[in-house]
């Protein structure tokens, strides 16, 4: 049975990929991953704010709207709070390579499109098997346009990918007007692959200290439907590969991304619940199935069910939102 997949170039032994988390911290983790199957691993991110010490570009994009609230910059992390130096990240790329046979990706989290994006040269020269571009950005600015968020969007992937030779991947939100055509822009700038989506961690609000806490919330396999239903519409539209993250904690999960058209699924919080270890039962999980429905490898299945092979594609769209409502009266 062949659950092997193709992703940035790079043959996988199997579709799960643990994602940019502070697991990938030690190089004997990685090992383990390695040794339970994981197909690749994403490393924890390189931020800009590490990187850039002259940060008029940076104070550009967060420090918009903050003018009455200079205060709010200090939520911003100082250098030292990071686990990785700039040059200790690429020395644990380095180990990584070292220690694993598997693809190791680089993570490289900014939004600006300053000197920053060196690291991504760097990062190659480094070792690394391929990059994943993370451009977590929230617009709060009314009077910034949405069209000058998604060029600069484009203005970082182009720079990227000038700067290397291997793969670069971006991780995104779903926060555009249309997804389709972003997804596109991104794949005639040279993407080469999108992993949807980023999960943006939302605050709360402590009532005694009546303060602003940052409150992290632990995906559940619920959360995979966004990236699901977006996944399996872009399957066959674009030549970008598909990553889906956010969400998976199953094998079922596993399978369903993949009939959507997924080429890896990403995960995280089953790893961080269950331990690194899980992704051996979720394997065996995957090829249970697959036996007992006479699959004979993962290429057989992928895209299986996406909008453009399922015999109602409108299911994927505003049909389904109103059969769903009606479904409850």
């Amino acid at each position: 049975m062949d659950i092997s997949t193709k992703y940035l170039g790079k043959k996988l032994k199997s579709p799960i990929v643990p994602s940019a988390s502070p697991l990938s911290r030690e190089v004997s983790s990685i090992r383990l991953m390695e040794d339970s199957g994981a197909g690749a691993v994403v490393l924890e991110s390189l931020f800009e704010e590490q990187i850039i010490h002259e940060k008029n570009e940076l104070d550009h994009f967060l420090s918009q709207g903050t003018e009455s609230f200079a205060e709010s910059l200090s939520y911003f992390p100082e250098a030292e709070m990071y686990n990785f130096g700039p040059d200790e990240y690429l020395e644990h790329i380095r180990k990584a390579k070292e220690a694993v046979d598997i693809p190791v990706i680089a993570s490289l989290n900014g939004v600006s499109t300053g000197g920053w994006i060196e690291y991504a040269r760097r990062m190659q020269d480094a070792g690394a098997d391929a990059i994943e571009l993370n451009t977590y950005y929230l617009a709060t600015d009314p009077d910034k346009d949405g069209r000058v968020i998604e060029e600069n969007y484009l203005e970082i992937v182009t720079a990227v990918k000038k700067s290397v030779t291997i793969p670069v991947s971006l991780k995104l939100s779903p926060f555009f007007t249309s997804m389709s055509s972003m997804a596109k822009k991104f794949d005639q700038a040279g993407i080469d692959g999108l992993v949807l989506f980023n999960r943006f961690y939302q605050p709360d609000i402590d009532l005694e200290s009546l303060e602003v806490v940052p409150n992290l919330v632990l995906s559940t396999s619920e959360s995979m439907r966004l990236p699901l239903r977006w996944i399996a519409i872009l399957y066959g539209k674009i030549k970008a590969d598909l990553a889906a993250t956010t969400g998976i904690h199953t094998a079922d999960d596993v399978l369903k991304m993949l009939m959507a058209g997924a080429d890896v699924t990403m995960v995280c919080a089953v790893l961080f619940q269950n331990g690194i270890g899980k992704i051996t039962q979720l394997l065996a999980d995957i090829k249970h199935w697959m036996e007992d429905h006479e699959y004979e490898s993962i290429e057989q299945m992928k895209g299986s069910m996406s909008h453009k092979s399922v015999a109602e594609p409108a299911a994927f769209e505003r049909a389904n939102y109103m059969r769903v409502l009606k479904s409850y009266i």
